[in-house]
């Protein structure tokens, strides 16, 4: 594998997967619009290598973000193959051993495995080559990405602690927002294994040792970011993927331990009976801004780098963003352990881009009894980080989930309201829609083939009318998904709540002559309705799973629109799409040319710029 990220520079570069970009970037906000450009290529586009960064330290940014560079990063020719060797260890572990010669014959399967477990190294290692006589954040490229940002974040930092009783290490990786040259915010979710770790320190009334590592194998990014159970070493994760263990050192300023060829290393320390500060705003993943709260201060008492160390960076976004190849992996790799501990059946799990990871799920079972989509659905409900998620649908098919054709037929399968539940439970806490922040609703659409069962599948066809009769409150509606997809989508002028809307649409249809559709899709009367990936992204994203949806005869209604007036008696903040301001635009627009990337291509925030509402991270209305 790589010994430090400008090895894995020089593989992106043998491989045709790098842009260099050597003028002078600034990282405020400019390397972002690049970057967001770029990434949103068909494909992925190129990682990008800032190396005029007025630092002396070069930036790599998009380094995951396309099918070839996440195989890369993680050594494989294909995503699958990490899956496949996954499977047989599985295999080969837990199959019987009749005999003693077949227990002996696992021996040297158990000795490999034992070489993937991360080691000690005495001294010091290459990522303490270099080191800070005063520690200093503002020496460090760290970007500033969008123009609401509360100031500049470390967006991929491997941030190590302890349990202070067992001493297991969780590696993880949580935003840090930088307050001053020698303090940071410590963004971990009260989800996260990190926020379990400061919980155990404050009630020993003790100080948090924490170390943040930057760079290093693309393998140790990866980990951190791994829905590993808790317990599970992500260094161990790392050894796996790079066949051979990870090295650790120990720090020069507390006692944890970290990969000896990593490229830059921040020591210090949380102290919880310190007040924490207010973080944020910050342009998430999710496509919006997660709004100001407060995170306990990380202590900086170190900083040490490798000579020709490079700092990395993710931009995250309005999807697809790097992130989403991030997730191709996970969903590669994890569909083995799901399958084996959790539920035999599935076929496929995908997390479509438009989810941005937890809010919609795709999921093709191999179907043996009645209830079982809905059994499915209910376990990946309880399974690790599978508990974020809101809409999952649930598929039949000996054909790929990721087949267009495949879900069409499954459509076909599903009556209203007969094949959907709801429930609640825990979701991510940057889902702004929750009707209280962490929890909300759950929805799970059995889309599964029920003729065994004596059921039959949807009879009607598609009946539009030739001319629609639009109104003060509808005033727009896009029949282009309603053939294949059975789906409307619908604009709005209108402040009444999901109930009183339903029945609006439902007399409006019903007027219509309308039949076959089973998903009405509802957004705000500014909201374009041509784009399908958008309207996926919006209905995930706007919608909480029970407060905001509805049956109306034998449709399901998804009131997309923003909440933010107290529509449904929502009474919390409603953040603002994420999106690049106009005079970095227009700079970047000016400066293409002596970037050196080839043909100019449009800012994507300038799409989305009819759904921001005032100029600031909250949206005004």
């Amino acid at each position: 594998m790589y010994k430090n990220l400008n090895s894995y520079i020089q593989a992106l570069r043998a491989a045709d997967e790098l842009a260099v970009i050597s003028v002078p970037v600034s990282s405020v906000r400019e390397m972002t619009e690049i970057t967001d450009r770029v990434s949103k290529q068909p494909g992925g586009g190129k990682a990008l290598l800032f190396t005029d960064t007025g630092t002396g330290f070069p930036v790599l940014t998009n380094l995951f973000g396309s099918d070839r560079r996440i195989a890369l990063a993680l050594g494989v020719e294909r995503l699958e193959e990490l899956a496949e060797r996954l499977y047989d260890l599985f295999g080969q572990v837990t199959s019987p051993q009749k005999s003693w010669r077949d227990k002996i014959q696992m021996v040297p399967l158990l000795g490999e495995a034992a070489r993937w477990l991360p080691r000690r190294k005495k001294g010091r290692g290459a990522c303490q080559e270099v080191v800070m006589n005063e520690p200093d954040l503002s020496k460090l490229p760290i970007l500033t990405c969008w123009p609401h940002d509360g100031g500049r974040f470390i967006t991929l930092p491997l941030v190590h602690t302890c349990d202070p009783e067992t001493g297991i290490r969780n590696v993880g990786m949580y935003r840090m927002q930088v307050f001053s040259d020698r303090t940071t915010g410590m963004h971990w979710h009260l989800h996260k294994t990190g926020a379990r770790h400061y919980e155990a320190y404050r009630a020993l009334g003790r100080r948090m040792p924490v170390t943040v590592c930057l760079g290093g194998d693309p393998a140790y990014t990866y980990s951190a970011t791994a829905p590993l159970p808790e317990g599970i070493d992500e260094y161990l994760l790392a050894g796996y993927i790079r066949r051979r263990p990870v090295e650790l050192v120990k720090c020069l300023t507390n006692e944890l331990e970290v990969p000896a060829d990593c490229d830059f290393v921040i020591e210090g320390y949380v102290d919880p009976a310190e007040p924490k500060a207010v973080e944020g705003p910050f342009g998430d993943h999710t496509g919006f801004y997660s709004l100001p709260d407060e995170y306990p201060i990380f202590h900086v008492t170190a900083i040490t780098h490798r000579r020709g160390a490079v700092y990395p960076a993710t931009i995250v976004g309005i999807p697809p963003q790097e992130d989403l190849y991030i997730g191709k992996a996970t969903e590669a790799l994890f569909l083995a352990p799901i399958r084996l501990a959790v539920q035999p059946e599935i076929r496929e799990l995908t997390l479509p881009p438009a989810g941005v990871m937890h809010n919609i799920a795709l999921v093709n079972i191999q179907k043996t009894y009645p209830g079982q989509a809905f059994k499915t659905a209910g376990a990946l409900w309880g399974a690790g980080q599978m508990m974020f998620n809101k809409f999952c649908a649930i598929i039949d098919s000996e054909q790929s989930v990721h087949d267009p054709q495949t879900l069409q037929q499954a459509i076909e399968n599903v009556v209203i309201p007969r094949d959907v539940i709801f429930s609640k439970g825990p979701l991510d806490v940057l889902d702004h829609t929750a009707p209280v922040m962490g929890f909300g609703g759950k929805c799970a659409i059995d889309a599964t083939s029920k003729e065994t069962e004596g059921l039959t599948a949807s009879p009607d066809e598609v009946n539009l009318p030739e001319a629609w009769r639009l109104t003060e409150e509808i005033c727009a509606v896009q029949t282009q998904f309603a053939p294949d997809w059975r789906t409307l989508a619908v604009g709005v002028k209108t402040e009444a709540g999901t109930e009183v809307l339903s029945e609006l649409i439902a007399d409006w249809l019903t007027s219509h002559g309308v039949q076959g559709i089973r998903f009405v899709l509802v957004f705000d009367a500014d909201v374009p309705l041509t784009d399908p990936a958008r309207l996926l992204w919006l209905v995930g994203a706007h919608c909480d799973a029970v407060r905001d949806t509805a049956v109306i005869g034998d449709c399901l209604l998804f009131d997309a629109r923003v909440k933010a007036p107290g529509i449904n008696g929502f009474n919390r903040p409603w953040p603002n799409p994420v999106t690049m301001d106009a005079e970095t635009i227009r700079l970047v627009d000016r400066r293409w040319a002596e970037y050196g990337l080839g043909v100019p291509i449009a800012s994507p925030s300038l799409d989305y710029l009819p759904l921001i509402k005032g100029d600031s991270a909250v949206a005004e209305l």
